[in-house]
């Protein structure tokens, strides 16, 4: 079946997410050790056919590079040469680490397993991929959403604007 791949890379560990067949919904797959990723997808590719890589891109608030991006830049180099022809599209990553928080509480995680790092690895690809699959369906998706009044994960409090 057909699927998009969502991926949060980072330089240890790098979270997966794939779609639906029908291109709507993301779905948290994996955290894996980056070093093995390509071997992962590659495998992965041999039960289900890939349309497309979407990779989240570390950018700073004032969009400028983050210095996460040329660990991305690397690795977009080795998905293309082990991928040629499938497409990759760049997603803003910012705040999808705080999301992934938000969704893990909100979803009744206990405190345990929100420590555990790939947990937030794997749905931060999956909000990553939805955003970009919202946008492709027509839909707001995570776009629509204020990152400023997203609830704080280590308080109940709201992020404030600063006027």
């Amino acid at each position: 079946m057909d699927r998009y791949i969502g991926i949060d890379y980072g330089r240890k560990r790098t979270g997966i997410a794939a779609s639906d067949p029908l291109g709507i919904f993301a779905s948290a797959l994996d955290t894996i050790d980056s070093t093995k990723l390509i071997d992962y997808l590659k495998n992965y590719a041999n039960g289900e056919r890939i349309l497309a890589f979407v990779v989240g891109y570390p950018v700073n608030m004032d969009g400028k590079p983050s210095e996460a991006q040329a660990d991305v830049d690397v690795f977009l180099k080795q998905l293309d040469k082990a991928f040629p022809g499938v497409p990759v599209h760049l997603e803003d990553e910012r705040f999808t680490s705080v999301l992934a928080q938000r969704v893990m509480i909100d979803g009744g995680m206990k405190k345990s397993e929100r420590r555990e790092k790939g947990s937030v690895d794997r749905i931060s690809a999956a909000l990553i991929l939805q955003s970009y699959l919202d946008r492709q369906n027509g839909s707001v998706g995570l776009g629509g959403i204020d990152p400023l009044s997203v609830p704080d994960s280590l308080s109940k409090n709201k992020t404030r604007r600063k006027k």
